[in-house]
Protein backbone atom coordinates (compact mmCIF):
# COMPACT_ATOMS: atom_id res chain seq x y z
CA UNK A 1 0.00 0.00 0.00
CA UNK A 2 1.59 3.29 -0.85
CA UNK A 3 1.69 5.77 1.79
CA UNK A 4 -0.60 9.08 1.71
CA UNK A 5 1.55 12.11 1.63
CA UNK A 6 0.16 15.60 2.56
CA UNK A 7 2.01 18.91 2.11
CA UNK A 8 1.00 20.55 4.91
CA UNK A 9 2.04 24.19 3.81
CA UNK A 10 0.38 23.53 0.73
CA UNK A 11 -3.31 22.45 2.65
CA UNK A 12 -2.69 25.07 5.16
CA UNK A 13 -2.71 27.81 1.72
CA UNK A 14 -5.89 25.90 0.55
CA UNK A 15 -7.42 26.20 3.90
CA UNK A 16 -6.62 30.26 3.82
CA UNK A 17 -7.62 30.44 0.07
CA UNK A 18 -10.60 29.32 1.48
CA UNK A 19 -11.30 30.95 4.33
CA UNK A 20 -11.79 34.55 2.78
CA UNK A 21 -14.19 33.89 0.55
CA UNK A 22 -16.16 31.74 2.96
CA UNK A 23 -16.22 34.62 5.87
CA UNK A 24 -18.16 37.01 3.13
CA UNK A 25 -20.51 34.56 1.81
CA UNK A 26 -21.48 33.72 5.36
CA UNK A 27 -22.63 37.21 5.57
CA UNK A 28 -24.32 36.70 2.64
CA UNK A 29 -25.74 33.85 3.77
CA UNK A 30 -27.10 35.63 7.07
CA UNK A 31 -28.50 38.30 5.18
CA UNK A 32 -29.46 37.30 2.24
CA UNK A 33 -33.67 36.56 1.25
CA UNK A 34 -34.68 32.71 0.95
CA UNK A 35 -31.08 31.19 2.21
CA UNK A 36 -31.42 33.10 5.31
CA UNK A 37 -34.97 31.49 6.06
CA UNK A 38 -35.04 30.09 9.50
CA UNK A 39 -37.11 26.92 8.00
CA UNK A 40 -33.87 26.18 5.87
CA UNK A 41 -31.79 23.53 7.90
CA UNK A 42 -28.46 24.73 9.18
CA UNK A 43 -26.50 21.86 7.14
CA UNK A 44 -27.73 23.32 4.16
CA UNK A 45 -26.91 27.00 4.51
CA UNK A 46 -23.43 25.27 6.04
CA UNK A 47 -23.17 23.26 2.50
CA UNK A 48 -24.09 27.01 0.61
CA UNK A 49 -20.98 28.56 2.53
CA UNK A 50 -18.85 25.89 1.60
CA UNK A 51 -19.94 25.66 -1.70
CA UNK A 52 -19.79 29.20 -2.73
CA UNK A 53 -16.69 29.81 -0.63
CA UNK A 54 -15.18 27.14 -3.22
CA UNK A 55 -16.04 28.33 -6.70
CA UNK A 56 -15.28 32.05 -5.36
CA UNK A 57 -11.35 31.30 -3.90
CA UNK A 58 -9.82 31.70 -7.23
CA UNK A 59 -11.54 35.27 -7.45
CA UNK A 60 -9.23 36.55 -4.07
CA UNK A 61 -6.23 38.08 -4.56
CA UNK A 62 -4.61 37.65 -0.94
CA UNK A 63 -2.41 40.34 -0.06
CA UNK A 64 0.79 39.52 1.11
CA UNK A 65 1.34 39.68 5.01
CA UNK A 66 -2.17 39.79 5.59
CA UNK A 67 -2.50 36.98 8.02
CA UNK A 68 -5.40 34.87 9.39
CA UNK A 69 -4.20 34.92 13.33
CA UNK A 70 -3.15 38.81 13.33
CA UNK A 71 -4.76 41.77 13.91
CA UNK A 72 -5.17 42.99 10.47
CA UNK A 73 -6.42 39.68 9.52
CA UNK A 74 -9.36 40.38 12.10
CA UNK A 75 -10.21 43.21 10.98
CA UNK A 76 -10.18 42.13 7.69
CA UNK A 77 -12.46 39.49 8.80
CA UNK A 78 -15.01 41.71 9.98
CA UNK A 79 -14.97 43.75 7.17
CA UNK A 80 -16.08 40.81 4.82
CA UNK A 81 -18.48 39.60 7.09
CA UNK A 82 -19.93 42.99 6.96
CA UNK A 83 -19.49 43.43 3.28
CA UNK A 84 -21.35 39.98 2.93
CA UNK A 85 -24.42 41.21 5.03
CA UNK A 86 -24.67 44.48 3.37
CA UNK A 87 -25.06 42.92 -0.23
CA UNK A 88 -27.75 40.51 1.41
CA UNK A 89 -29.09 43.19 3.23
CA UNK A 90 -30.30 45.19 0.83
CA UNK A 91 -32.67 43.12 -0.89
CA UNK A 92 -33.70 41.02 2.28
CA UNK A 93 -34.96 44.90 3.32
CA UNK A 94 -37.40 45.42 0.19
CA UNK A 95 -39.20 41.68 1.43
CA UNK A 96 -39.12 43.66 4.68
CA UNK A 97 -41.31 46.59 3.07
CA UNK A 98 -43.64 44.03 1.28
CA UNK A 99 -44.22 42.61 5.15
CA UNK A 100 -44.91 46.15 6.27
CA UNK A 101 -46.53 47.21 3.31
CA UNK A 102 -49.71 44.13 4.00
CA UNK A 103 -49.88 45.27 7.63
CA UNK A 104 -50.66 48.61 6.89
CA UNK A 105 -53.13 47.31 4.49
CA UNK A 106 -54.39 44.42 7.49
CA UNK A 107 -54.67 47.51 10.01
CA UNK A 108 -56.91 49.32 7.87
CA UNK A 109 -59.16 46.69 6.94
CA UNK A 110 -59.55 44.90 10.63
CA UNK A 111 -57.07 41.94 9.35
CA UNK A 112 -54.55 42.80 12.22
CA UNK A 113 -55.72 39.93 14.28
CA UNK A 114 -55.45 37.42 11.66
CA UNK A 115 -51.33 36.63 11.83
CA UNK A 116 -49.23 33.56 10.31
CA UNK A 117 -45.86 32.29 11.03
CA UNK A 118 -43.50 33.76 8.43
CA UNK A 119 -41.30 30.84 7.61
CA UNK A 120 -37.95 33.59 6.50
CA UNK A 121 -38.02 35.02 9.81
CA UNK A 122 -40.09 32.66 12.38
CA UNK A 123 -41.98 35.58 13.72
CA UNK A 124 -45.91 36.09 13.55
CA UNK A 125 -46.74 38.40 10.29
CA UNK A 126 -50.24 39.08 9.07
CA UNK A 127 -52.09 36.95 6.87
CA UNK A 128 -51.98 39.84 4.07
CA UNK A 129 -47.99 40.68 4.71
CA UNK A 130 -47.54 36.99 4.29
CA UNK A 131 -49.16 36.96 0.85
CA UNK A 132 -47.38 39.73 -0.45
CA UNK A 133 -43.84 38.40 0.99
CA UNK A 134 -44.83 35.04 -1.15
CA UNK A 135 -45.90 36.82 -4.39
CA UNK A 136 -42.48 38.80 -4.02
CA UNK A 137 -40.71 35.48 -3.80
CA UNK A 138 -41.72 33.71 -6.83
CA UNK A 139 -41.69 36.90 -8.76
CA UNK A 140 -38.12 37.26 -6.94
CA UNK A 141 -37.35 33.55 -8.23
CA UNK A 142 -39.25 34.09 -11.48
CA UNK A 143 -36.72 37.10 -12.33
CA UNK A 144 -33.66 34.98 -11.30
CA UNK A 145 -33.17 37.85 -8.83
CA UNK A 146 -31.05 34.46 -6.68
CA UNK A 147 -28.43 34.17 -9.30
CA UNK A 148 -28.23 38.10 -10.24
CA UNK A 149 -27.79 38.56 -6.30
CA UNK A 150 -25.07 35.29 -6.21
CA UNK A 151 -23.28 37.42 -9.38
CA UNK A 152 -23.14 40.91 -7.47
CA UNK A 153 -21.46 38.91 -4.60
CA UNK A 154 -18.62 37.02 -6.89
CA UNK A 155 -18.36 40.58 -8.63
CA UNK A 156 -17.50 42.42 -5.05
CA UNK A 157 -14.49 39.97 -5.14
CA UNK A 158 -13.02 42.09 -7.86
CA UNK A 159 -14.65 45.59 -7.20
CA UNK A 160 -13.93 45.18 -3.35
CA UNK A 161 -11.14 43.86 -2.72
CA UNK A 162 -9.75 41.53 0.26
CA UNK A 163 -7.49 43.91 2.62
CA UNK A 164 -8.91 46.99 1.18
CA UNK A 165 -10.83 50.02 3.75
CA UNK A 166 -14.31 49.39 2.07
CA UNK A 167 -16.63 49.68 4.62
CA UNK A 168 -16.79 53.57 5.49
CA UNK A 169 -19.23 56.45 6.23
CA UNK A 170 -20.51 56.45 3.16
CA UNK A 171 -21.17 53.07 2.63
CA UNK A 172 -22.86 52.57 5.75
CA UNK A 173 -25.09 56.12 4.23
CA UNK A 174 -25.83 54.58 1.48
CA UNK A 175 -27.03 51.42 3.12
CA UNK A 176 -29.18 53.52 5.68
CA UNK A 177 -30.19 55.57 2.89
CA UNK A 178 -31.87 52.86 0.75
CA UNK A 179 -33.86 51.14 3.76
CA UNK A 180 -35.93 54.64 4.38
CA UNK A 181 -36.34 54.52 0.49
CA UNK A 182 -37.33 50.98 0.89
CA UNK A 183 -39.77 51.26 3.71
CA UNK A 184 -41.51 54.52 1.82
CA UNK A 185 -41.76 51.88 -1.30
CA UNK A 186 -43.74 49.81 0.68
CA UNK A 187 -46.03 52.43 2.35
CA UNK A 188 -46.75 53.51 -0.98
CA UNK A 189 -47.36 49.73 -2.30
CA UNK A 190 -50.24 49.92 0.54
CA UNK A 191 -51.42 53.32 0.72
CA UNK A 192 -54.47 53.08 -2.43
CA UNK A 193 -55.94 50.35 -0.22
CA UNK A 194 -55.77 52.82 3.13
CA UNK A 195 -57.15 55.33 1.21
CA UNK A 196 -59.81 53.49 -0.35
CA UNK A 197 -60.78 52.03 3.96
CA UNK A 198 -60.79 55.26 5.47
CA UNK A 199 -62.97 56.67 2.51
CA UNK A 200 -65.23 53.55 3.84
CA UNK A 201 -65.01 54.41 7.42
CA UNK A 202 -66.04 58.21 6.55
CA UNK A 203 -69.21 57.00 5.02
CA UNK A 204 -69.50 54.43 7.71
CA UNK A 205 -69.50 57.63 9.88
CA UNK A 206 -71.90 59.50 8.11
CA UNK A 207 -74.05 56.68 8.16
CA UNK A 208 -74.56 56.06 12.04
CA UNK A 209 -75.06 60.14 12.31
CA UNK A 210 -77.76 59.62 10.00
CA UNK A 211 -78.95 56.14 11.34
CA UNK A 212 -77.74 55.93 15.15
CA UNK A 213 -79.59 53.09 15.52
CA UNK A 214 -77.62 51.30 13.06
CA UNK A 215 -75.19 48.52 14.94
CA UNK A 216 -71.92 49.91 13.13
CA UNK A 217 -69.83 47.07 14.86
CA UNK A 218 -72.20 44.74 12.98
CA UNK A 219 -72.03 46.29 10.14
CA UNK A 220 -69.13 48.29 9.55
CA UNK A 221 -66.61 45.13 9.85
CA UNK A 222 -67.87 43.16 6.98
CA UNK A 223 -68.10 45.96 4.25
CA UNK A 224 -64.67 47.81 5.61
CA UNK A 225 -63.45 43.75 5.16
CA UNK A 226 -65.48 43.67 1.80
CA UNK A 227 -64.04 46.65 0.69
CA UNK A 228 -60.75 46.09 1.39
CA UNK A 229 -60.55 42.79 -0.66
CA UNK A 230 -62.35 44.42 -3.29
CA UNK A 231 -59.91 47.32 -3.84
CA UNK A 232 -56.54 44.64 -2.92
CA UNK A 233 -58.30 42.39 -5.98
CA UNK A 234 -58.85 45.33 -8.66
CA UNK A 235 -55.71 46.95 -8.35
CA UNK A 236 -53.37 43.42 -8.17
CA UNK A 237 -51.64 44.59 -11.10
CA UNK A 238 -50.57 48.05 -9.75
CA UNK A 239 -49.82 46.05 -6.73
CA UNK A 240 -47.46 43.61 -8.45
CA UNK A 241 -46.37 45.91 -10.75
CA UNK A 242 -44.76 47.78 -7.63
CA UNK A 243 -43.26 44.71 -6.12
CA UNK A 244 -40.95 44.04 -9.35
CA UNK A 245 -40.15 47.68 -9.51
CA UNK A 246 -39.08 47.57 -5.83
CA UNK A 247 -37.19 44.22 -6.36
CA UNK A 248 -35.39 45.67 -9.37
CA UNK A 249 -34.40 48.88 -7.34
CA UNK A 250 -33.24 46.55 -4.70
CA UNK A 251 -31.05 44.13 -7.07
CA UNK A 252 -29.33 47.65 -8.78
CA UNK A 253 -29.06 49.28 -5.33
CA UNK A 254 -26.98 45.72 -4.29
CA UNK A 255 -25.13 46.24 -7.11
CA UNK A 256 -24.40 49.77 -6.82
CA UNK A 257 -23.18 49.17 -3.02
CA UNK A 258 -20.72 46.49 -4.06
CA UNK A 259 -19.48 48.30 -7.28
CA UNK A 260 -16.73 49.90 -4.98
CA UNK A 261 -15.57 53.23 -4.09
CA UNK A 262 -17.21 54.89 -7.00
CA UNK A 263 -20.95 53.68 -5.65
CA UNK A 264 -22.99 56.48 -4.91
CA UNK A 265 -25.94 56.35 -2.23
CA UNK A 266 -28.97 55.28 -3.73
Amino acid sequence: MQPVNVDVHTLAARLIALWWPVIRVSGFVLAAPIVSATALPARVKVMIIVGLGFLFSPLIAIPAGLSVFSAAGAVAAVQELLIGVSIGLVVTLAFEAFTLAGQAAAMTMGLGYATLIDPQRGANTAVLGQLLTVFATLTYLAMNGHLVLFGVLANSFQTLPLGGTHVDGNFLMSLAVWGGRIFESGLLIALPAIVAIVIVNLALGVVTRAAPQLNLFGVGFPITLLGGFFVLFAGFDGIMAGVSSVLHDALAAAAELASGPARAVP
